[in-house]
């Protein structure tokens, strides 16, 4: 019975992230659903563990995730601490999420000093690698999340969409498509100290 439930669940998941396919609004991550706040004022982060010394960057609650990547490694959110992050969420037939990959593939090219991953849903394994293979975006990490765990994580319900997260865990979540000039705008606030 409890396997019905959570097969029930997904899919109640999956057919509300592809209904927002379409939809342009954009909001804040919070700590509740429907807040609307530029950013969060004070990232939850976790003590020094054994796993961290206390000279390193606390690790804020939404790194702490372990996922794989589209080429089957494991992935720990936890290892993106102290360093700006763009997460770019993406599903393999969505048009926006085709239009924001040149994009994204410039700016990751061009900003050393952030992180990108796309986090990939809504699909197959085989349909998110071919997206990547046809926009040419492989040089960046990818997270194959078919049941959607990064997503509901990191507060995000609609594709194309990011979430700017600076070196102290506050984030910035921003539907897409962003184009060129607003990606390099985020990009700008992201990294700007």
């Amino acid at each position: 019975m409890s396997t019905r439930r959570t097969t029930a669940a997904t899919m109640a998941m999956l057919a509300l992230l592809a209904a927002a396919c379409g939809t342009a609004a954009r909001d804040e991550p919070g700590p509740a659903a429907g807040d609307t706040s530029a950013s969060a004022a004070s990232p939850p982060v976790s003590p020094p563990g054994p796993e961290q010394s206390a000279g390193e960057a606390p690790v804020p609650a939404a790194l702490r995730f372990t996922a794989q990547t589209l080429d089957g490694k494991a992935f720990r959110g936890e290892s993106l601490a102290g360093r700006p992050v763009a997460f770019w969420f993406w599903a393999p037939w969505c048009p926006k999420c085709l239009s924001d990959a040149p994009a994204v593939k410039a700016a990751a090219a061009r900003q050393g000093d952030v992180a990108f991953v796309g986090v990939a849903g809504l699909d197959t394994q085989a349909a998110m690698q071919a997206f990547v293979q046809r926009t040419g975006t492989g040089d960046l990490v990818h997270l194959a999340d078919a049941e959607g765990a990064v997503w509901t994580k990191l507060g995000v319900s609609e594709q194309s969409t990011f979430v700017f997260m600076k070196q102290d865990g506050s984030a910035e979540k921003v539907s897409g498509p962003l184009g060129r000039d607003k990606l390099e705008e985020h990009l700008r606030a992201l990294v700007a100290r």
